[in-house]
């Protein structure tokens, strides 16, 4: 059997508001962990503690996750800027 090729170039990723969707999924986690705070000795009855800290985790994970695109934002805008840079010191070619 033959190797499957693409028979045409891939489309180009599609970029969005990455940090804002970030920011509000690691609200989301913060709230849900603090609406299930008050009925700890609830799930703990229970063992579903696993309940109240998964939010949790969620959060601290959102944390990183925000350091990380705002990194990730910040080197694709200094390599734009580098290249435009790059460009407007070649020069326009005659």
């Amino acid at each position: 059997m033959a190797k499957w090729t693409a028979q045409h170039e891939a489309p180009e990723p599609l970029e969005g508001p990455v940090v804002a969707t970030v920011v509000g999924g690691t609200i989301i986690w913060f709230v849900l962990f603090l609406v299930q705070l008050p009925f700890y000795g609830w799930f703990a009855d229970r063992g579903l503690l696993w309940w109240v800290w998964t939010p949790a985790a969620g959060a601290a994970l959102g944390l990183f996750g925000i350091w990380y695109a705002r990194g990730r934002e910040a080197a694709i805008k200094r390599h734009k800027e580098q290249q435009a840079a790059a460009a407007a010191e070649s020069g326009p070619k005659v």
